[in-house]
């Protein structure tokens, strides 16, 4: 038996609840106070006895086996209905109602509603869009709810805002979609007829006035922007003071239009008027007979009934038996050769570009487009005769003077100075040495560098002092262009001066009437004219030997390699050219040597690379070598005195060895034995610069010889009074492919 209802025994339901505010109802929106929370709950949150919360999201908030909020899941997902709904028409006999047919979109994140009417042209009537996107409220009595997914279905009706339309249909995505949310869809139903549309279709009749629709959209998009272009000629020399007229004749395709432009040279005496013939259609037969104001219409009246005006009839004439007839020039009027009467004037096509005859061959098949002569062969062009160079300034400073009243400095050739200007390490400049050609002992003994720079073809001569020779060193030649050999001083043609092509090994300069031969160039200039074939002879003047000499050079290659090695000396292989009577200049065959040089990549000398390590912790003043022996001896736990590669370069960046990756790289490299290993006592030996002092590196560097930089880069192959040391070149060269190629 239940308790009754006594002090204390009856329930609280307030126990345990901590809000027991009324929810906010006013608020200010665009400073005006209104009602805003209507539909928020009562007290602490929870609704009244009787209040119900109106669904503030769509009826599917969450997507399928998804987390995701409807207004992401269901994003550009509508539902679209076909449906009718019927208008009652008053105050007309033909109609009464009238049907109207439109479509019903549902969107799914929200829930909103969308009707638009399709637009009919010459309905009469204001179609497009007839209820805006938003939520629609179910009718009364239920207007505090809005339709949901579950209110739609085919053949069904629903009420919006007072106007019942009837869903007759839907496409295959909605119908798709109830189908899965459990809704049973209902085969499509039928449109009623509309009667007024159906009585307009059965007394429709022709129009009275039938117009003719010239469509021309067609021929305008195919082929706007494209332009016929005609060169024409006018002979007007029959006319008082006239005189052969040329003429550029354009037709548009895109409307079949004509322009005429006259050609009008520089001092011909006539005014160069824009435009010889205005765009418009051409007629054929021009000039054409003055009309009176509707004497050319597009229709013809056979009969009139009745009065004029309000009230009267006509017959219009189909067949056109008065129409005006009137002809214009087409694209087939024009050809090579043809006479297009411009408003009387007899204008001849001469010719035409290469578009036009493309088009005229695709068209109609046309191949000869042989251009009519009607230019008088221009006379030859008189040699403008310059004046002799006076002595006075530069040539080309005068020669400026001589062409114009206001003379204008001299032009350089502003392209070639940002091809071949200096660019990071590519300096552009080549660099030679030479000897000078003189009966005195002394001069002969002289070496000069010949520096010639590719950016403005201009030579500096610089020579290096040699002791005991009597001879101050130093600059011999500013920077500065060199005239070539046996040319006159005062002439009116400009002198020749020194190129690219004319430096090369074993040619001959004279600077100052003092010849200068180079015998040697340096890498960059070898590897530089290699690569510009057009500024170094090939060695194609090979193929000029004779073919009985072939087996003598066998014979030759044979014997200089008597161990069959592959190899010979390269002074053998100069003698060898040299006897073949090719013709070969020295660089010629210092090229064809390098081509077929076996080059041996020298190995590092460990006692200059220790001297450079040396010099560099010298410089800076690094002297931990005990505390480093002290952590090679802790890393080395089995007391072999080696430790591997990784570890010794672990140990040295972390006392920071002032020397650079690869110089220490190239050390370790050096102390490494067969298993790859570092004897590390050998390696701190020979980098202490206080114990094992090295030489010093500039008499290290003196050594090796101020000529051997030249020898270096032609491995050899350059010719020498006195045998010089071949550092990185090689000695020999290979004689298979030699073989092979003679």
């Amino acid at each position: 038996m239940a308790l009754p209802m006594l002090p204390g025994n009856s329930v609280n339901r307030n126990l345990g609840k901590e809000k027991f505010h009324k929810s906010q109802h006013f608020d200010y929106c665009n400073g005006v106070s209104m009602l805003v929370g209507a539909e928020k709950p009562g007290i602490g949150g929870e609704a009244l006895p009787g209040q119900s919360a109106r669904r503030n999201c769509s009826l599917l908030p969450r997507g399928e086996d998804s987390a995701a909020p409807s207004w992401v899941a269901f994003d550009k997902q509508v539902l679209c209905f076909d449906a009718y709904f019927q208008e009652s028409v008053a105050q007309s006999r033909e109609e009464t109602y009238r049907v109207r047919k439109c479509k019903i979109y549902f969107y799914l994140e929200d829930d909103t509603i969308q009707v638009v009417e399709p637009e009919l042209k010459n309905s009469g009537l204001p179609q497009g869009t007839l209820i805006h996107r938003h939520r629609i409220p179910l009718p009364a009595p239920n207007d505090d709810q809005f339709y949901n997914l579950h209110h739609f279905n085919i053949d069904q009706e629903i009420v919006l805002y007072s106007r019942t339309f009837v869903i007759t249909a839907c496409d295959a995505f909605t119908c798709n979609f109830l189908r899965k949310v459990g809704v049973r869809v209902r085969p499509p139903a039928a449109t009623p007829t509309d009667p007024y549309s159906k009585l307009r279709q059965e007394v429709s009749e022709p129009p009275l006035r039938p117009y003719e629709r010239l469509d021309t959209l067609k021929q305008f998009l195919d082929h706007d922007r494209n332009v016929l272009r005609f060169y024409c000629f006018w002979d007007d020399t029959q006319s008082m003071f006239g005189d052969p007229r040329e003429l550029l004749l354009h037709y548009f395709l895109a409307d079949d239009t004509i322009e005429i432009r006259e050609v009008i040279y520089p001092n011909s005496g006539r005014d160069a008027v824009p435009k010889f013939l205005k765009r418009g259609k051409l007629p054929k037969h021009s000039p054409i007979p003055k009309r009176q104001p509707g004497e050319i219409t597009n229709h013809t009246v056979l009969n009139v009934f009745g009065p004029m005006g309000q009230g009267g009839r006509y017959i219009l004439d189909s067949l056109k038996t008065g129409a005006v007839q009137e002809e214009f020039y087409k694209d087939c009027d024009l050809t090579i050769g043809g006479v297009v009467n411009v408003w009387g004037r007899r204008v001849i096509v001469c010719d035409c570009d290469d578009f036009t005859k493309e088009y005229y061959r695709s068209k109609y098949g046309i191949e000869d487009f042989t251009p009519v002569q009607f230019k008088a062969p221009s006379p030859t062009k008189v040699a403008r005769q310059v004046p002799p160079y006076t002595g006075f300034g530069s040539e080309e400073d005068s020669l400026c003077s001589c062409q114009g009243l206001l003379p204008k400095p001299p032009q350089k050739d502003f392209r070639k100075l940002m091809e071949k200007d200096r660019q990071g390490l590519e300096s552009n400049v080549l660099r030679f040495m030479g000897k000078m050609q003189s009966d005195s002992p002394v001069n002969k003994e002289r070496t000069f560098i010949i520096s010639f720079y590719l950016s403005d073809d201009t030579i500096t001569m610089f020579e290096p002092t040699q002791r005991n020779s009597g001879v101050i060193g130093g600059k011999f030649l500013e920077r500065s262009r060199v005239k070539k050999p046996g040319q006159e001083l005062f002439k009116s043609e400009m002198s020749e001066y020194y190129k690219a092509q004319d430096l090369y090994v074993g040619a001959t300069l004279i600077i100052n009437n003092q010849p200068f031969q180079l015998v040697e160039c340096d890498e960059y200039a070898l590897n530089y004219m290699e690569q510009h074939s057009e500024e170094v002879i090939s060695p194609h003047k090979l193929k000029s030997i004779p073919d009985e000499k072939h087996k003598e050079i066998k014979q030759f290659l044979a014997l200089s390699d008597p161990s069959n090695t592959g190899f010979i000396p390269y002074e053998s292989f100069r003698s060898l050219l040299a006897d073949a009577h090719a013709g070969l200049s020295e660089h010629e065959t210092m090229t064809l040597a390098r081509s077929y040089a076996a080059r041996e990549q020298a190995e590092p000398d460990v006692g200059i690379m220790l001297a450079i390590a040396q010099d560099h912790l010298r410089r800076k003043h690094f002297e931990s070598f005990s505390d480093m022996l002290r952590a090679f001896t802790h890393e080395d736990r089995d007391r072999t005195g080696h430790l591997s590669t990784k570890e010794v370069q672990v140990i040295c960046k972390a006392f920071r060895l002032p020397l650079a990756g690869d110089l220490l790289r190239a050390l370790l490299q050096k102390f490494e034995n067969e298993s790859g290993r570092i004897d590390y006592h050998a390696f701190l030996s020979g980098i202490n610069w206080r114990e094992n002092p090295s030489p010093p590196l500039l008499p290290l560097v003196r050594s090796l010889g101020c000529e051997s930089v030249w020898r270096r880069g032609t491995g050899g192959c350059a010719p020498a009074p006195d045998p010089l040391p071949h550092r990185g070149g090689p000695e020999h060269l290979q004689t298979t492919p030699q073989l092979n190629r003679l």
